[in-house]
C-alpha cells in the first residue's frame, strides 16, 4: 500500500513523490515489453483523476477501478449482465426492494485482511456521504440506513424505492476495506489518503506510476478472484495523440489502443497482428452549452447554435457512427425515433438568433476539447466554421482531462461549449437521463450546469417505476422535454473502436465502457 506525503501539496506533487521508490521516474513501457514478464500494456489520452472509488469518474478512473477494487456484482457478456463479484450469490424480494447478498468467503484485500459485510456497508455509507464519482447511481435509491451487515457474510439492501437497474449499477460501486479508510480518515473521510492509496480487494494493485505518464498495476500477491489469465501487470499509458497510439500499436510497444479514430482503424485494416474491435455501444456524443451562465444561458441562442450546426460534418467527422436523435442513445428502452431534433437550417438558425439577446452576434463564444485527442478538435472546428453562419466567433483551447473536469465545478467556470463523450455503464436509459440531465449531477462532467424542475421529476419517475409500458411514456415525455431546452447539441452515436494485439488472449466485448479494460481474464500468448 502506498504511503501519502504531505496533505498541503498539490496533487501532482502527491502522485509524483506518494510511495517511498514506487512513484519515482516510471520506466517507458517499451522496457515493460521487453522484459519479460507478461505486461499488458495499454495505450490512452486519458490521465487518472485519483485513485478514490467514491470520487472518480471517467474512463481512466473507471480502468483504475475495476482492475484495483471490486464490486459486489461485475458485468460480462453481449447484452451485458450481472455476475457474481464480491457477492457470490444474491436474491430479490417479489416488490423488487429487498436484496440480499452472500459474500464470497475466499474475497480478501490486498492487506490480507478478508473483506466482510461490514466493509460493503462502510463503504456505501461513504459513497453516499461523499456525494460524489459514481454515488449518483444510487442517491436516494439507497440510503444508509438501508444497508445493513446481517452476519459477516451476508449484506441485505432495503432500497427506496422499487430501482429496476439495481444489479446494472452495482458494478460501480466499489468496496474498500473499512479499517484501511478510517485509520487514515484524516478529517475528510479519507479523500487525501485516497487520492494516491489503494485499499482495495481487486486482482491488480499500483506497482508505480507517474502523473502524465503511465500508471502500473502489478498483480495482487493475495489476488483471490476466479477465472485470471497470465498476466503479471497492465500499464495505462499516456498517449494524446491518436495517430501515435496507432503507431505502437502496429510496432508493438502496446497491446490495445482506446481512443483511435475512423482514420486509425481504416489504417490497421491490414497491420499484420493486429485486431480490430468496431463494435455499437451506447455512447453518446455531444456538446454540453452552459445554460447558467454567459451568452448560452439564453435558450434562443442555444437553439440558434443547434440549429446552425454541421450535423453532416460531424457524422463524417466520426466514421463509424449514427447521428443521434435527441438526449438518448438509439435502441435503449424509450427511445423515441420519430423526436423532431435540430437539423442543419440556417434559416431557423437566424431565427432564434434573431430572438437572442444578440441578435446580430457579434461575439466570441470559448471551447475547449480533451488534448490530442483528434476527433474532437475536428468537432471544434466543425463548430467554429457553423458559428461563423451567425457571426459569432469560437476560442477553441486544448486541456488536459482532468483541467476539463475542473472547469464544470460552477457555471462561472464552465465554458460555453463543452465536448463530452457518455459512455453507458448501464443498459438503462436511466444511466443517460440521471447522469447527464439531472439537476443532482450539478458540478461532474456529465452535467455542469443543466437544471429544470421538471425534468429532474421525470427522471426521478423513470427510475423508481418497474412497469414497463409507463417507463417508455415517462421517457418519451423527458426526450421531448429535454430538447426543448436545448441544453445539448446532440451529435453522434460511435461505435467502439479498439485497436489489439493479437498476442491478447480471453478478450469479450461488452458494450459497457468497454474502453475501461478489465485486465484479469486476459492472457499474452
Amino acid at each position: 500500500m502506498l504511503t501519502a506525503p504531505s496533505l498541503q501539496m498539490s496533487r501532482r506533487s502527491l502522485l509524483a513523490m506518494a510511495g517511498a521508490g514506487l512513484a519515482t521516474a516510471a520506466l517507458p513501457a517499451q522496457l515493460f515489453a521487453q522484459s519479460g514478464n507478461n505486461i499488458l500494456i495499454i495505450a490512452s489520452g486519458q490521465d487518472i483523476p485519483n485513485f478514490d472509488p467514491h470520487t472518480a469518474t471517467g474512463y481512466s478512473a473507471s480502468f483504475f477501478l475495476r482492475n484495483v477494487y471490486d464490486p459486489l456484482v461485475r458485468v460480462s457478456g453481449n447484452p451485458p449482465e450481472p455476475v457474481p463479484g464480491l457477492a457470490e450469490s444474491w436474491t430479490v424480494s417479489e416488490d423488487g426492494k429487498g436484496y440480499t447478498f452472500k459474500l464470497n468467503p475466499a474475497a480478501v484485500f490486498h492487506s490480507g485482511n478478508p473483506v466482510t459485510a461490514d466493509d460493503v456497508v462502510f463503504s456505501f455509507q461513504r459513497a453516499l456521504a461523499l456525494a460524489e464519482g459514481n454515488s449518483w447511481m444510487i442517491r436516494d435509491i439507497v440510503t444508509p440506513e438501508g444497508v445493513t451487515a446481517v452476519d459477516p457474510q451476508t449484506v441485505q439492501f432495503d432500497l427506496a424505492v422499487p430501482f429496476a437497474p439495481f444489479l446494472q449499477v452495482l458494478p460501480w460501486i466499489f468496496v474498500v476495506e473499512k479499517a484501511a479508510v478510517e485509520a487514515n480518515e484524516g478529517g475528510d473521510d479519507g479523500k487525501t489518503w485516497l487520492m494516491t492509496n489503494t485499499a482495495g480487494s481487486g486482482p491488480f494493485n499500483v506497482a508505480r506510476f507517474q502523473v502524465g505518464t503511465l500508471y502500473h498495476l502489478a498483480r495482487a500477491e493475495n489476488a483471490w478472484q476466479p477465472g485470471g489469465g497470465n498476466l503479471d501487470g497492465v500499464i495505462w499509458q499516456i498517449v494524446r495523440e491518436t495517430a501515435t497510439q496507432r503507431l505502437m500499436l502496429q510496432r508493438g510497444e502496446a497491446h490495445v489502443a482506446v481512443d483511435l479514430t475512423s482514420e486509425d482503424m481504416d489504417a490497421l485494416q491490414d497491420a499484420p497482428s493486429v485486431v480490430r474491435i468496431i463494435e455499437p455501444e451506447y455512447r453518446t456524443f455531444s456538446i454540453k452549452m452552459n445554460t447558467e451562465k454567459g451568452p448560452c444561458a439564453d435558450v434562443n441562442l442555444r437553439k440558434a447554435i443547434a440549429w446552425a450546426t454541421n450535423y453532416q460534418a460531424i457524422l463524417d467527422a466520426a466514421g463509424y457512427a449514427d447521428l443521434m436523435v435527441g438526449p438518448l442513445p438509439i435502441g435503449i428502452l424509450g427511445f423515441n425515433p420519430d423526436l423532431e431534433v435540430p437539423r442543419t437550417d440556417l434559416d431557423k438558425a437566424r431565427e432564434y438568433l434573431a430572438k437572442s439577446a444578440q441578435p446580430e452576434g457579434g461575439f466570441t463564444l470559448k471551447m475547449v476539447h480533451v488534448s490530442g485527442l483528434e476527433q474532437q478538435r475536428r468537432w471544434a472546428l466543425i463548430m467554429l466554421d457553423s458559428l461563423k453562419q451567425l457571426n459569432i466567433g469560437l476560442d477553441i483551447q486544448p486541456l488536459n482531462w482532468p483541467d476539463m473536469v475542473a472547469l464544470c465545478q460552477s457555471p462561472e467556470t464552465f465554458p460555453d461549449l463543452f465536448p463530452v463523450y457518455q459512455t453507458a455503464n448501464y443498459g438503462d436509459p436511466d444511466n443517460i437521463a440521471f447522469a447527464a440531465y439531472h439537476s443532482s449531477r450539478n458540478g461532474s462532467w456529465q452535467n455542469p450546469v443543466y437544471s429544470n424542475p421538471e425534468v429532474d421529476a421525470l427522471v426521478e419517475a423513470g427510475r423508481s417505476e418497474i412497469d414497463t409500458d409507463k417507463r417508455i411514456a415517462i421517457y418519451g415525455a423527458f426526450q421531448e422535454k429535454v430538447v426543448a431546452d436545448a441544453p445539448d447539441i446532440f451529435g453522434v452515436l460511435e461505435r467502439r473502436k479498439l485497436g489489439m494485439r493479437d498476442a491478447v488472449q480471453g478478450y469479450s466485448f461488452t458494450p459497457v465502457a468497454s474502453n475501461a479494460i478489465e485486465a484479469w481474464p486476459l492472457s499474452l500468448g
